[in-house]
């Protein structure tokens, strides 16, 4: 584990702003405005910018603007010089063959800043809109062998024949292959089959934030599995913060995300959770009395947002505290995220992460 943790930021591709679960949102998410987080995350020192992927609205309703993630990394790629883009892709949504020739042009053209968060499992639903249909475990053995297939193709070029169970490829090539470090592989989950292939192909295994005790136990389950196959393992952490200047302040700041949220969106999310086979998912969106998960700790977030729905909430010094308790827990990378994306990105960088460094061990 490195000394001094990564912190990178979040493309808000659904839309933005200081009120979430709406039906529209108060920022629509247009090039223009995307490109305005990227480049403020970059010119304050952020690692990197998750995009996430996803085929209908997962914070206002359903069917609210939404950014293409692919089309929008790319412009966004092409903007930027220094800052690096975790671009998340559903296996069971694009070829393996086309897409490691997409990733490895991108990856050039980039100057070597894509990496790649494979998400096997995704939103209740949301694959069956575009007409993948695998069930859950059978998406995580197709995602090993699309990540296998990739890196075959990314080292050796091909003309290649794979034949999987899943997965079939015919004299397949990639030209010209990335060069120097390929993306790497983040993947994330909590179930026994998502630990297994982030053990088995993943560069760094990525969790939704849970309380310390819960996140203990899940990164003793994944270094036993990281053990079992022989490599070492490396985990980063996502969370939302809402950060004021007083907790009491803070926690106000808190609940006025979701005081305009419309029904139709509240009974959405519900619906994209109940009976999920995906663990994180209904992990982040139990319901808890005020939406607490402890001092720090609060998911109200996931009443209106598929996905991460939890954040953590107070002062400077107490995100910054928390943050630190997580990195000694063994999470190197953070991936951070608050609403609107564009501010919070200035509070956390200037506010935040100066004091993560000075907590005492």
């Amino acid at each position: 584990m490195t000394d001094a943790p990564r912190f990178s930021w979040f493309v808000p591709i659904d839309g933005d702003g200081g009120r979430i679960g709406t039906l529209r949102a108060e920022r629509a998410p247009s090039f223009d405005y995307l490109r305005s987080v990227v480049e403020t995350a970059e010119r304050l020192g952020f690692y990197s910018l998750l995009i996430p992927t996803r085929f209908s609205n997962g914070l206002f309703e359903q069917g609210a603007p939404l950014a293409e993630t692919w089309t929008t990394a790319t412009a966004l790629l092409a903007t930027t010089e220094r800052i690096r883009l975790l671009i998340a892709v559903r296996p069971s949504s694009v070829a393996a063959g086309l897409f490691a020739q997409q990733a490895a042009t991108l990856h050039e053209i980039s100057g070597g800043r894509v990496d790649i968060n494979i998400v096997p499992g995704g939103i209740q639903g949301d694959n069956e809109r575009i007409g993948a249909t695998l069930e859950h475990d059978a998406r995580y053995a197709h995602a090993d062998e699309f990540i296998d297939a990739c890196e075959r193709l990314w080292r050796e070029g091909g003309p290649l024949d794979y034949a999987g169970e899943h997965l079939r490829l015919r004299r397949a090539i990639v030209s010209p292959r990335p060069a120097g470090r390929p993306p790497a592989w983040y993947l994330g989950g909590a179930s026994d089959a998502a630990l297994r292939l982030a053990a088995r192909r993943g560069d760094l295994l990525l969790c939704w934030i849970q309380p310390r005790e819960a996140m203990a136990a899940l990164l003793a389950r994944a270094r036993a599995a990281f053990a079992a196959e022989g490599r070492e393992s490396r985990f980063g952490l996502r969370t939302h913060l809402v950060v004021r200047d007083t907790e009491a302040a803070a926690w106000e700041a808190a609940r006025a995300l979701l005081s305009d949220a419309h029904p139709d969106v509240l009974a959405q999310r519900a619906a994209s959770v109940r009976g999920t086979a995906m663990v994180g998912a209904a992990t982040q969106a139990r319901r808890v009395e005020d939406d607490r998960l402890g001092d720090r700790l609060w998911n109200g977030i996931s009443r209106v947002r598929v996905n991460l729905g939890t954040a953590i909430v107070g002062t400077p010094a107490q995100a910054a505290a928390e943050l630190a308790a997580y990195q000694k827990l063994g999470f190197e990378e953070f991936i951070l995220s608050g609403f609107p994306h564009l501010e919070e990105c200035e509070r956390i960088a200037a506010e935040v992460l100066p004091l993560v460094a000075a907590v005492p061990a």
